[in-house]
């Protein structure tokens, strides 16, 4: 009997050259896989599969990890306000870390010999997927054909032809990579360290030009009404928020980072709804947490979405992590009001039974209701005496 081989596979060049080159030249069973994490329409997923067996795959399996995705990643990233170098929500980096984790699984499940993927040598992808296989399925052997064999386009296409496969020669000017945390845009424009993609780049042209109101209702962090419409899993929120905000051109831009692999590089990206859930959620948030409970959660919340890009969500400190955040999340209850407007948005307030600015307890510059005069004076004294005794004892030193 033929080895089997689990091949991640998305229809395109790359992995069309996987599953001919598994079969023919590697005399294996090929079983290939896709993981939707909220970026194929349920038409591309059957075109997908259509091209997988007229590839010669011995079978095809779709996982629908949207919810998935959600629930093991994305409330976490949420809970966190987590933006790569203030900029990026984690829309690609996060879902591959899901997409591994549901291959290395089927892997299991079918028995396979191997695991397969089409990156190549240039990116963080291959470090993702090569160190999810090695921690979660250690005995399987892992094949990418396109990395070990430094194959350029123009190659894949014509062993794709020797085989009797036609593709699409032309090459996309802009690389797309869509998902429900966000898309990336590669182009031209990313290559070098200067220049913003047009307008024609963006997967979301700019539609709508009149300003819009929109409410957003979280309850114990989690998001669970759009304008008062409220929704039974967090993803119809997402997808519902990025069908209104998008077409403002919200969201929009390129970040700049550091590869696992030690060099920097840009791309841009469209994140409406995650850019707008997270300034809400953060807005929420500073409301209704104490100032500790917010210093530590931004340090948290930075190692684990550096962590979680870098694919090393399996590490047993990324739970601990997720504890501490859930449990911070009690009191993030309430409502978020925003402005939308042409590529910009603003966070107007927030209506929260936990709102800690409390008119009962003062007014910030205006009145207080908890302490006296009096009491303010030997605060201040108490509260800076450490420093007080220090400039005594080392007077004259700068």
């Amino acid at each position: 009997m033929k080895k089997k081989v689990v091949l991640a596979f998305s229809g395109g060049l790359d992995t069309s050259y996987c599953a001919i080159y598994l079969s023919k030249d590697l005399d294996l069973e090929v079983h290939s896989v896709i993981v939707n994490t909220g970026g194929f329409s349920e038409e591309e997923l059957r075109q997908i599969e259509k091209r997988a067996y007229e590839l010669g795959v011995a079978s095809h399996h779709a996982v629908d990890a949207v919810k998935g995705y959600y629930d093991s990643s994305l409330r976490y990233l949420i809970f966190g306000n987590v933006l790569k170098n203030n900029t990026y929500p984690l829309s690609v980096s996060a879902e591959r870390v899901t997409q591994a984790t549901a291959i290395a699984n089927y892997a299991k499940e079918i028995g396979a010999d191997f695991v397969a993927h089409g990156s190549t040598g240039a990116g963080n992808d291959q470090v993702r997927f090569d160190m999810i296989f090695n921690i979660l399925v250690p005995k399987v052997g892992i094949i990418t054909p396109i990395r070990d064999q430094k194959l350029s386009r123009e190659a894949e296409i014509e062993y794709l032809r020797q085989h009797g496969v036609e593709i699409n020669a032309e090459k996309a000017q802009y690389s797309i990579n869509k998902g429900i945390w966000g898309t990336s845009v590669g182009g031209k424009e990313t290559l070098t360290s200067k220049g913003m993609l047009p307008e024609e780049a963006w997967p979301t042209q700019v539609t709508k030009s009149t300003a819009e109101d929109l409410e957003l209702e979280f309850v114990q962090g989690e998001l669970v009404a759009v304008n008062g419409q409220k929704f039974e899993h967090p993803v119809e929120a997402i997808q519902a928020i990025q069908e209104i905000v998008a077409p403002f051109g919200i969201g929009r831009d390129i970040h700049v980072g550091d590869t696992i692999i030690g060099i920097k590089g840009r791309v841009g990206f469209e994140a409406a709804a995650p850019m707008v859930i997270i300034k809400a959620h953060h807005a929420l948030e500073k409301h209704t947490l104490t100032k500790w409970q917010l210093s530590w959660k931004d340090q948290l919340a930075m190692f684990y979405g550096n962590w979680m890009h870098e694919g090393q969500f399996h590490d047993p400190i990324m739970r601990d992590i997720e504890a501490f955040m859930t449990n911070a999340q009690k009191t993030v209850n309430g409502k978020v009001y925003i402005q939308l407007l042409p590529y910009r948005f603003l966070v107007i307030g927030i209506e929260s039974e936990n709102d800690l600015m409390s008119s009962k307890f003062g007014s910030y510059g205006e009145m207080n209701e908890g302490y006296t005069g009096e009491d303010v004076k030997g605060f201040s004294k108490i509260f800076g005496n450490q420093v007080s005794i220090w400039h005594k004892v080392n007077e004259g030193i700068s």
